[in-house]
């Protein structure tokens, strides 16, 4: 029972703690001339311009990272590989962020990365290469907050194409690892 009201304890403060940090980076204000922002000052235990003069209200709000309806199916899955790599490219960031901080926020939500290849290669050098973009998935969620019993790498080579075609379109909507709960 100790260890359950640890761990909802330990949920609680990351979740605070990711709701301030998302609040912080999320606001920014111009620096325009004609787009004065009041400032309060603190030091005269007052507002001096800012909310109680001119109403303004806060535009924090708070991020549920438990709530898995709806925000689960809409989110971006699929992390793309350039020819021949396992590199994860600076586009795929968001994705893997996204579900590093689900995955930090719900201990008991498990992943399972698909790596993918396009046509081209032997059926072992594909599974092998698959296998590598799952992993390097798995190691940029990790980093970010996941714990590696939560997200497993698996390998279908080019066994598994999400487009038909022998064109380099085709080849580049193939070179993929998918996020998958599980």
């Amino acid at each position: 029972m100790r260890a359950h009201s640890v761990s909802l304890a330990r949920s609680g403060l990351l979740a605070v703690a990711t709701a301030l940090l998302l609040g912080a980076c999320a606001s920014s204000v111009n620096l325009d001339e004609g787009n004065k922002v009041p400032v309060e000052d603190r030091q005269a235990g007052g507002a001096s311009g800012g909310a109680a003069a001119g109403g303004a209200q806060s535009g924090v709000s708070t991020v549920n990272l438990n709530n898995r309806t709806g925000t689960a199916d809409s989110l971006l899955r699929v992390v793309y590989f350039d020819f021949d790599s396992f590199a994860v490219r600076d586009d795929a960031r968001p994705v893997i962020d996204t579900h590093a901080k689900r995955l930090a926020a719900n201990a008991g939500l498990k992943m399972t990365v698909e790596g993918h290849t396009d046509e081209r290669g032997s059926r072992e050098y594909n599974l092998a290469l698959g296998q590598k973009r799952a992993e390097a998935v798995v190691k940029s969620l990790t980093l970010l907050g996941a714990r590696a019993a939560q997200v497993e790498p698996v390998s279908f080579g080019m066994e598994r194409p999400a487009v038909q075609g022998s064109d380099e379109a085709a080849y580049a909507k193939n070179r993929r690892a998918e996020l998958k709960d599980r």
